[in-house]
């Protein structure tokens, strides 16, 4: 297993709070809120990240709807029980959290950097569209021997280029954490609308094997 680094796992937030905070979990005594925050992208579109506050974080500020926040943290993920199945879910956990006095728009501070092992091949596809894209999951280790598995996508030739990756092999990306709505179609139940969020890489390397680097983001796809 790879040593832990806490370089491995950052995420750097700039956005708008638009829901909470709310409840989210006990932790032996300890109270965890969650907030949403709303990111945008160079294109307009809004990413709404969810974040995770700890009591230390809650106790030294009154968060409210509407405060401009600069946040530093991790992606964390976690497994939840929805009837008989597990739901990979991500979250925020914040480390920091500051509010921020901007006049004007906010600009869209949305950067990722993971360092990880490929822990399934990546899923090679083309949209109706012609849209090349590539779904990556990756194993970053936490301390006590614990793993965040969080979902990628790649597009273009990215996406192409990581069909030369190999299950358990290290990799080194960069991107932003976004949001994503999509249908859930469950047999004998309405359709269900929900939220899945992953990180769009707009850079990766292979760390370990031949050293190869993967096309950066033009901005063509994706």
């Amino acid at each position: 297993m790879q040593e832990y680094r806490i370089d491995s796992n950052q995420i750097h937030l700039q956005g708008r709070i638009v829901q909470g905070p709310d409840f989210s979990h006990q932790l032996y005594s300890d109270s965890f809120y969650r907030i949403l925050v709303e990111v945008p992208r160079l294109s307009g579109v809004m990413d709404c990240l969810p974040v995770t506050l700890s009591p230390r974080m809650m106790a030294r500020h009154q968060w409210k709807v509407g405060m401009l926040v600069d946040i530093a943290g991790q992606i964390r993920s976690y497994n939840r029980m929805e009837g008989s199945h597990n739901r990979l879910v991500l979250t925020v956990y914040a480390h920091r959290m500051e509010e921020l006095s901007i006049p004007g728009s906010l600009g869209g501070v949305n950067d990722v950097t993971l360092a990880g092992t490929l822990c399934r091949p990546p899923a090679y596809r083309t949209t109706p569209l012609m849209r090349r894209i590539s779904d990556l999951l990756i194993a970053v280790n936490r301390p006590y021997h614990k793993s965040d598995y969080i979902p990628a996508i790649a597009w273009g030739e990215r996406a192409q280029a990581t069909c030369r990756l190999r299950v358990g092999e290290r990799v080194v990306l960069t991107g932003r954490m976004q949001s994503r709505e999509y249908i859930k179609r469950i047999p004998g139940e309405p359709d269900q609308v929900r939220t899945a969020y992953e990180v769009s890489v707009s850079r990766i390397r292979r760390e370990t094997g031949p050293e190869w680097e993967l096309p950066r983001d033009t901005g063509k796809e994706g």
